[in-house]
This record gives C-alpha cells, structure tokens and sequence, in this order.
C-alpha cells in the first residue's frame, strides 16, 4: 500500500458523476460524502494504480506521486467494464450497467417522469437479475454541459442505456416546452415510440421489456451512433441555457 501516492480531485471540473467513488475497489475514497468525492483513506491506495483516473470522464483527477508520465485522458470514457489499473477488480464478470442521461430534473417533465418509471422498473428488475447472478448497477447522469454531452455520445434526452447501448432503436423527438423554457430556445427532446403509439414519459412495460432485451437478447436491439457528433438541436440547448445564466442576457459571454 502507498502512503505517497493517491487521487487529488479537482473539483473545478468534477462533476460528481460518482464513478470514481463506485469503481474504486481500494476504499480510498469517503462513501458517505457521494456524490462529491473525498479522498479520505490516502493509505488503502495502491502505488501507481490509475483506476478512477482512467475511468474520470472530464480528466479531473491526477495523483500525489505521478512519476509514469500518466495524463488524465481525454475524450473517451474508460469502459466501465475495465479492471484497477494495478490489476485489482471488484466488478462481477455478469455486470449490467444501467445509465439514465437528461438534461434537467427539476423543470422537464419528461425527464422527471421518465426518471420516476426506470426507478420504479429498476427496483423491480434488480432483485431478480441478482438472483440471476448479475450485479447491477443504476446511475442517473446530468447532462449539465455540452462538454459532457459529447463526452458521453449524448444523442436526445433523456436516454437509458445498458451497458452503453440505447435501449430505443431510433431517436425519435418532438418540441419540448420545459427545456425550451431553461435555455429560452425551441427545443426538441425525446418522445418514446412503443406498440404504435407515441409517449413523451416511456411506458413501463416498454422499459421493463427493452432492459431484459438488451441483457438477455441480441445485442444488435439498441441503436449503434456510429461517429457521433453533437446534434444541432442540443448545441442550441446548451449555448441558449448559457446565456440565460448570463445577468447581461449573454451579451457578455
């Protein structure tokens, strides 16, 4: 064990996403202040392991002790599935990762009705898929910049993946009035498209379904972005919320 080495945070970037508080498998880090994370137990680290740092999606942790010419990674995500960087690892080799992305959850009905229906399929889901022998894990995610948005391939809000694959099979969309109202723009946000009719809040049966499919079916189900790039209509999003947050109506930005 290192005494010398360990995570620094740089919480100007960080975005307490969590994702180096839940794969570290060292325990350095304070579970009880999630989702900001503190580095509380330097000693438990191991010398020269990367795992958070590799796996940070924004670059904001770097180490006391880097002595390997490491830099924190820009652009893709470390896959969830990737063990420690020192060779330890606690994931399950049957690891379901679920991830909501959204844009807002306190203004969006969508979003927020969308949210309450995963949790709701999700506790019912996991206990069975534990039994199973799967670990599950479920992680709502902001999309509060469109540095993020591209960091994660973010394609329409909200989206619900598993183990990185969109469970809809197409982007389908329709003006959204309450994002519309945060970033004082025409927005479009997803609408969920399901035994003929279409849902601004998805279904529960139709999220239940697309889940197991996804874990127990053909992987080809959810829709591959291939090389993606940032839609124009949330580019519209971001840059119109930026300026609503300026005092000076973004004249000054």
């Amino acid at each position: 064990m290192a005494l010398k080495w360990y995570p620094v945070i740089d919480y100007i970037k960080c975005v307490e996403c969590c994702i180096c508080i839940e794969k570290c498998p060292h325990g350095v880090y304070d579970t009880s202040k999630a989702p900001s994370p503190s580095v509380k137990y330097t000693e438990e680290c191991t010398d020269h392991c990367h795992g958070c740092g590799d796996r940070c999606p924004v670059g904001a942790i770097t180490y006391v002790g880097e002595d390997t010419g490491w830099v924190p990674p820009k652009g893709d995500i470390a896959s969830a599935e990737t063990g420690c960087s020192c060779g330890s690892n606690g994931t399950s080799d049957k690891k379901i990762l679920v991830e909501y992305l959204y844009l807002d959850l306190q203004t969006c009905d969508r979003c927020i009705g969308t949210d309450n229906v995963l949790v709701e399929v999700m506790m019912v889901l996991t206990p069975a898929l534990n039994i199973a022998g799967y670990e599950v894990e479920y992680n709502n995610i902001e999309m509060k910049t469109e540095e993020l948005a591209r960091q994660y391939q973010f394609l329409s809000s909200p989206t619900i993946r598993v183990n990185g694959r969109d469970v809809c099979q197409s982007v389908a969309e329709n003006n959204c009035g309450c994002c519309g109202e945060i970033s004082g723009t025409d927005v479009d946000c997803r609408v969920f498209e399901y035994e003929g009719e279409t849902y601004e809040v998805a279904p529960k049966k139709m999220l239940a379904e697309a889940i197991l499919q996804m874990v127990f079916g053909q992987t080809e189900s959810g829709c591959d972005n291939g090389e993606y790039e940032l839609p124009e209509n949330l580019k519209t999003f971001f840059e119109g919320k930026k300026n609503q947050a300026c005092s000076c109506g973004g004249n000054c930005c």
